[in-house]
């Protein structure tokens, strides 16, 4: 492939990356400034430049969804044989291989979970912890191992580290150190262990050392700032003394240091390579510019910001709709509140696919279940299990590879027919079962079926209809690449795991002090992370970015919350961005007909309490969702994206004659009043919105034909 070909489409920041093959390389990449396209164009550049082979290449990433997402870009970009691997497949895939030269005998076993050994280590101390305990206990021995603290340095790791411990120091120390004799008597290697055990083989080897670094000679690293030790450890095993090292990440999106990630490596790179090339990506194509003003706000008030370390990101998309602020009187009318909002959008034509709530804790999803369950919204709860290791989805891709042989010469709609038959048979029902664990499972044959229905409607390779073997290939393909389908409802997720992932619409929700920062982050640190992890957040959303609170756990509990410190400088109430009309009133809107205060947001658009009357023009009201539909299909965006249905019935009870009364309009901006008033008030008048144009255009032109 031509290497220039390979830059066509890159933006300035993104072709420097990319052409900086050689020696170390960071680059600092901002939340949706495209550094995953940077990356793999910089890889097949350098493979297309004659600079390495593909195979002398290993990209690291912290998933197997973004290693999945990796390869495929780069099997598009002409260079299919580069090994795109996390940390842990590739150490195991070297452990694998090296272990009969260095070791011999038996390999160990290697364990996906920790508890079972965990609680064995902890009843041979004479300590009994519940499963909470034992995931707790669990967590604090991977954290010291990825720290590399032995059990004997402990108490002191934790002292320095100013980490609360799940028990006493001494009792957690006394688990670790069974468990590790446990792991050792019989043979067992968790991940941990894994990767000190290949970067110890490196080191201590030289034949193995020589064999690694004759097979990967050009390194890259995504998500840099998520680094622990111990993965640090494994990478300059794998380097030796060379420098072809290109690290990517973002100290602002550093949201793991509990589990022992350090942004330091990634902020101190340039200190270690002093002749390092250092490229900043900044050019956000992810988000609108709200969304993008509020992420620069949040992370700008974070303690040690400099401009070595802090990325202010540069909105690349056209203006969407502002940012929404929501105070609740308690958490279960925050969900419903949150839910019926959800329902608006899916009615003006958003995705659900495309709208996520997102949580501080896993324990805040319930109530959220709950309400999206009474307004009738599907949704999914994410963070379980990877989709192609589910027990369900492994046994239904048994079930079609058996059904594909029996299946050449079936047509689209026996397709369908045949996997929701088999499927059903599994436990596939037209509706979501009750229970938790029952509807995940569903969800994930449910998925299935969506993905065959959406073969069938899509023409095959032939030009054909798609057929039972065409789609388990395309099972296959995803299994390899981890690319599972998508389950057609709003996503709820915590913070943790939403990183790395976007939508239309995001709900951040429960923003309260105590939960946002969490009321056990006590050390600066600890709070700078919470800011981090709130920043992350609000990235995550392209162009809808909502943010609530609710002042009372319970309906009639005591009304003592405050909303999150990281609301400061945001939220409406607060001095430097409320608005004019709200200063010029002391802060206070009341509703036109009885004078109660408003505080929900679709009342003071409206100017009135809900259930107070009013008279409005329906037909004026009808025409400016005509007019709104045709307008957001014709700039392909969302409708809401235009107006919201509040600002427009707002509109048609007041019926603005001139800009001022427009202006008036709660949720007609200046950028908004600029981009659709003349039509708005064309529309108000009983006029057509293009004639009033064209004549204002003719008008216009007659004027300067004048001068």
């Amino acid at each position: 492939m031509d290497p220039d070909r390979v830059l066509e489409g890159l933006d300035p920041e993104q072709t420097e990356a990319a052409r900086a093959l050689r020696g170390p390389v960071c680059i600092l990449a901002g939340a949706g400034t495209g550094k995953t396209r940077a990356i793999t164009h910089r890889i097949a550049h350098a493979v297309a430049s004659g600079v390495v082979s593909e195979q002398q290449i290993l990209a690291v990433t912290f998933t197997a969804r973004a290693a999945g997402e990796m390869r495929g870009r780069l099997r598009s970009l002409g260079a299919p044989r580069v090994q795109a691997r996390t940390f842990h497949a590739a150490a195991l895939r070297q452990l694998g291989f090296f272990w009969p030269q260095v070791v011999g005998g038996e390999k160990p076993t290697l364990i996906d979970s920790k508890l079972s050994v965990v609680a064995r280590a902890a009843n041979a101390v004479g300590l009994q912890p519940d499963r909470l305990g034992l995931r707790d206990l669990a967590s604090e021995i991977e954290w010291a191992k990825v720290t590399q603290v032995r059990p004997s340095d402990y108490d002191k790791a934790v002292a320095k580290a100013g980490r609360q411990a799940p028990m006493t120091t001494g009792e957690v120390a006394r688990v670790f150190e069974a468990y590790e004799e446990l792991r050792s008597e019989h043979n067992l290697l968790d991940f941990e262990s894994m990767l000190e055990l290949t970067a110890g083989m490196i080191n201590e080897y030289p034949a193995v050392a020589q064999r690694v670094r004759d097979q990967y000679r050009y390194f890259v690293v995504d998500e840099f700032q998520d680094v622990n030790p111990l993965q640090k450890l494994l990478l300059d095993a794998w380097l030796g003394d060379r420098d072809d090292l290109c690290v990517v990440g973002d100290p602002s999106q550093t949201i793991y240091s509990f589990a022992g990630a350090t942004p330091g490596y990634l902020t101190g790179f340039a200190n270690r390579y002093p002749h390092a090339t250092v490229v900043r990506l900044v050019r956000d194509y992810r988000s609108t510019p709200q969304v993008v003003r509020v992420a620069n706000h949040v992370i700008a008030q974070a303690k040690g910001t400099t401009s070595a370390n802090h990325l202010t990101l540069q909105a690349q998309r056209p203006d969407g709709p502002d940012p929404l602020y929501q105070e609740y009187e308690d958490e279960p009318g925050e969900a419903t509140g949150v839910a019926r909002k959800i329902s608006v959008l899916l009615e003006d034509g958003t995705p659900a696919s495309e709208i996520a709530v997102l949580l501080r804790t896993n324990s805040q999803s319930a109530a959220y279940e709950q309400a999206l369950a009474d307004e009738g919204v599907p949704f999914t709860v994410r963070g379980t299990t990877r989709f192609f290791e589910r027990p369900e989805i492994k046994q239904a891709v048994h079930t079609l590879r058996g059904a594909r042989h029996g299946a050449a010469g079936e047509t689209a709609e026996p397709l369908v027919a045949t996997v929701r038959s088999l499927l059903s048979q599994m436990g596939l029902t037209d509706t979501a079962p009750e229970g938790c664990q029952a509807r995940e499972r569903w969800e994930s044959l449910s998925a299935l079926a969506q993905l065959a229905e959406d073969m069938a409607a899509k023409p095959g390779p032939d030009g054909g209809q798609a057929t039972m073997a065409a789609f388990v290939e395309e099972l296959e393909t995803r299994m390899a690449t981890e690319h599972a389908p998508g389950f057609e409802g709003v996503t709820i997720a915590s913070l943790h795991s939403a990183k790395g992932l976007e939508w239309d619409a995001v709900f951040l929700v429960g923003l309260t002090e105590g939960m946002m920062p969490i009321i056990y982050a006590e050390t600066d640190e600890q709070v700078e992370e919470e800011r981090r992890l709130f920043y992350v957040g609000v990235t995550r959303a392209r162009s809808s970015l909502a943010m609530s609170w609710s002042l009372a756990r319970s309906p009639g509990g005591r009304k003592t919350r405050k909303p999150s410190r990281f609301l400061d400088g945001l939220r409406p109430a607060s001095p430097s961005t409320a608005n004019r009309r709200d200063r010029r009133k002391g802060g206070v809107v009341r509703c036109r007909v009885c004078s109660d205060v408003l505080s929900d947001t679709t009342e003071r658009k409206l100017g009135r309490c809900l259930d107070c009357p009013s008279n409005y023009d329906e037909a004026l009201l009808e025409r400016l969702r005509d007019w709104r539909r045709q307008t957001a299909q014709e700039a392909k965006m969302p409708a809401y994206v235009i107006f919201t249905d509040a600002t427009l019935q707002a509109i048609a009870e007041q019926e603005p004659s001139s800009v001022s009364q427009l202006t008036a309009v709660s949720g007609v901006g200046p950028a908004k009043l600029d981009r659709y008033g003349e039509a708005v008030l064309a529309l108000v008048a009983g006029r057509d919105p293009a004639e009033a144009a064209a004549g204002e255009t003719d008008a216009g032109d007659g004027e300067d034909e004048d001068e």
